[in-house]
């Protein structure tokens, strides 16, 4: 092929993966997850929603679809073999969904294997966006499912418990990215032990857990530091209510980037309004009953926001 003929033809598009967590359950992730892909879908993206809360599934009630006949559960016990048989339609141009796995016992706690086989299938979908609505909490399978996305997105709400929860699970994840770039046992057990709160090694920060693999494998050091430079999770500000709570996710930003040297970014902010909850009641998207309400015009800007950052990160 001619250089000229080369340049001539479109790049391919790289389907991306995005996720978004919580640090606790109730806090209305799974309703910004809806409304995000309802969001992406209308700004022209082919999108599948992935209810990963594979122990409480609920992201098909908040699209106002049926509970679907197939889950992702029967894709992870092989009663299918291809994931395309899971997803289903909803009434929203462009957007699919695979529901959850609530149904089946133990799904909640797959292995290593079906996770790694779920990761691979879900970046093979013929889709610009896989959005994956997290389950709450800091376990290995949704800590891993986080790191693995190309966006990874963080919800708060401005309450102690849940700031407090969502800085614990950007450390958490963090650690366990570092875990998982360890070259060998003896850097695994130096983060394991900055993980012990009990430890005595005195491992308090991310630049004291550098020091301590520095001491015992230099070489260690530059993938360390290369893993937490690359580490950009992004926070969202649910249930907002004042200028007050709109500042949380600025502040999570900065103890990030002071006590953990993580780079994160506030990704967006949605207000609290009776126009929610009262859509979930009657089994209806908010941002698609309410388009104009400030939670739909705000979750359609914070799309907006992502899809434009991420292109342009692409185009560099």
């Amino acid at each position: 092929m001619s250089g000229a003929l080369a340049l001539a033809l479109p790049r391919p598009v790289r389907r991306q993966i995005w996720s978004i967590g919580g640090g606790k359950g109730g806090i209305g992730k799974s309703l910004l997850a809806a409304s995000l892909g309802w969001q992406l879908a209308r700004l022209g993206k082919r999108v599948v929603l992935v209810d990963a809360d594979l122990g409480g599934a609920n992201l098909h009630t908040c699209l106002g679809v049926p509970g679907p006949s197939r889950t992702l559960g029967d894709f992870i016990l092989r009663r299918v073999e291809r994931i395309e048989d899971v997803v289903v339609d909803t009434p929203f141009p462009r957007l699919r969904l695979i529901s959850g796995a609530s149904d089946v016992l133990g799904a909640a706690n797959i292995n290593y294997q079906q996770k790694v086989r779920v990761l691979s299938k879900l970046r093979g979908l013929d889709v610009d966006i896989v959005l994956i609505d997290l389950g709450a909490g800091t376990s290995h399978n949704i800590i891993d499912f986080f790191l693995i996305s190309d966006v990874s997105l963080l919800a708060v709400v401005p309450e102690p418990t849940s700031i407090e929860n969502g800085y614990r699970f950007i450390k958490s994840a963090l650690y366990r990215r570092l875990r998982n770039a360890a070259p060998n046992p003896a850097v695994r057990e130096v983060i394991d032990a900055a993980l012990d709160q009990k430890s005595t090694q005195g491992i308090r920060t991310p630049l004291d857990l550098l020091a301590a693999v520095e001491r015992e494998d230099p070489a260690a050091v530059a993938r360390l530091r290369r893993e937490l430079g690359e580490f950009h999770p992004r926070f969202i500000v649910n249930q907002v209510r004042s200028p007050a709570d709109i500042a949380v996710g600025h502040q999570l930003v900065t103890a990030c980037a002071r006590h953990l040297g993580v780079r994160a970014s506030y990704a967006g902010y949605v207000h609290y309004d009776d126009a929610v909850w009262r859509a979930v009641r009657q089994r209806r998207l908010f941002a698609e009953k309410d388009p104009d309400s400030a939670p739909a015009l705000e979750t359609r800007q914070i799309a907006r926001s992502l899809v434009e950052g991420e292109t342009l990160a692409l185009t560099w």
